[in-house]
């Protein structure tokens, strides 16, 4: 048996599923404000006592945190970068009030500088070591992003430890590296390493407390919380890379709405009480946006779904036109409509259980893990070889999310060339599932 909580900002739904997919019970309570656990508490508890082998949760929460600038801890923002990236500061374009309330001071120093080895420079490790000094005391974490980052991670990792070295060793200080996210956009990835960095003591904090709450209502289930990319991770990856929850609560609702229904491609419509957000299932996995989207006010490089957001209550004609927005060139996808208020929508599949389909996408979905990076190949006839570690490092990602390394299988594995860079470069990109380690 396993069981899905969905935190919603409203309602905590709860779901419980046999080890067939099928739907045993399902469970909506009132959200306990500010109060996450509170919820998944009261609507676990409501529902038919059972041994289980797996809870999976979707907060909502880090995402909320951000939009209303609560819970956040102070960052210093290290670039490493020299000159080719000083033009645009880091946080440039951040609202206000959520600069005043993350920022503990920006850096750029020197390292990197080009696409091949031979044009590099070393990082700047005195500068490294001054800027920690100088925001010691007043930073609660770091972010450190490196302008060729894509291609190679090393000088960040070198960062880390400056700024660790600097600061007395700590191994518990929060530091989150660009690297760790892989996406390509300076700015956007940037951004996602920062807000990853002030959601840490949120993260840690709900980590704890859910942990705790789960070993008393389910001993011995593997607990997890789902993620953007509609997969799951362990609570411990959670408090290590917290930004990887946002946009998972819309991923979770893609997933069960496809698992309800039985299909792998379709537009889904989730009624909530005050919007209606419509997205899209691509052979099974939610259709991520391109290019990142925008988390509180900030374009942020993280894979979660492409959403096309309606008010309630809804102009048949505003729906129908995000519905259109999302559809594939050739061909028309079925609307499945699911959520609360999905009596309101008079068109679509309506499945049962469609209430609490994103209880239903947590429980259902496996651990993954991701990775990308940029290669220069010869052409691509060498393309099979290179591919080869990045789906090793997907793998290791899934595992180290807390997947089973016994059954973690890779899903996806895509390549792009980059034509807008000098020479035969390209986008290598691999996802990789499987279902949850109990050891």
């Amino acid at each position: 048996m396993r069981a899905g909580v969905d935190v919603g900002p409203t309602n905590t739904d709860a779901a419980l599923l046999d080890d067939e997919d099928r739907v045993v019970a399902t469970v909506k309570v009132a959200s306990v404000p500010d109060d996450p656990v509170a919820g998944v508490r009261t609507a676990l508890g409501r529902l038919p006592r059972r041994e289980l082998t797996r809870v999976a949760v979707g907060l909502r929460g880090a995402a909320t945190a951000v939009t209303r600038r609560r819970g956040l801890r102070k960052v210093a923002v290290l670039r490493i970068s020299g000159d080719s990236a000083r033009a645009v500061r880091p946080l440039f374009g951040w609202p206000d009030d959520l600069r005043a309330a993350v920022s503990a001071g920006t850096e750029i120093v020197d390292g990197g500088g080009g696409l091949d080895r031979e044009d590099w420079t070393p990082l700047d490790r005195d500068a490294v070591a001054r800027f920690a000094a100088q925001v010691a005391g007043r930073a609660e974490a770091f972010a450190v992003t490196g302008l060729f980052s894509p291609l190679d991670g090393e000088q960040e990792r070198e960062a880390a430890e400056i700024i660790r070295a600097e600061l007395g060793g700590s191994p518990s200080l929060p530091i989150s590296l660009s690297a760790d996210f892989g996406s390509l956009g300076l700015l956007e990835r940037e951004n996602a390493t920062v807000l990853d960095a002030a959601l840490s003591g949120f993260a840690s904090d709900v980590a704890d407390r859910l942990a705790r709450t789960l070993a008393g209502l389910c001993p011995g289930a593997a607990a997890h919380v789902t993620r953007g990319d509609g997969t799951l991770m362990s609570l411990e990856h959670l408090a290590r890379h917290p930004g990887l929850s946002l946009g998972s609560g819309p991923a979770s609702v893609l997933r069960g709405a496809g698992m309800l229904t039985g299909l792998d491609d379709a537009i889904v419509a989730d009624v909530g009480a005050h919007r209606i957000r419509v997205g899209a299932l691509a052979g099974g996995w939610p259709e991520e946006a391109v290019g990142g989207a925008g988390i509180g006010g900030v374009p942020v490089g993280i894979r979660i779904p492409a959403l096309i957001r309606v008010p309630r209550p809804a102009d048949p004609a505003e729906l129908a036109e995000a519905v259109d927005r999302l559809q594939p060139g050739a061909g028309r996808l079925p609307l499945v409509v699911v959520g609360g208020g999905a009596h309101a929508v008079p068109e679509g599949l309506r499945p049962e259980h469609g209430l609490t389909a994103g209880a239903i996408g947590a429980a259902v979905s496996p651990v993954g893990g991701q990775y990308e990076r940029i290669v220069r190949l010869p052409d691509r006839s060498a393309l099979a070889a290179a591919l080869e570690p990045v789906a090793e490092e997907a793998r290791a990602a899934a595992v180290r999310a807390g997947a089973d390394p016994r059954h973690v299988r890779i899903v996806e594995v895509s390549d792009t060339r980059l034509a807008y860079l000098p020479g035969p470069f390209f986008r290598l990109r691999a996802r990789a599932a499987g279902p949850a380690s109990r050891l």
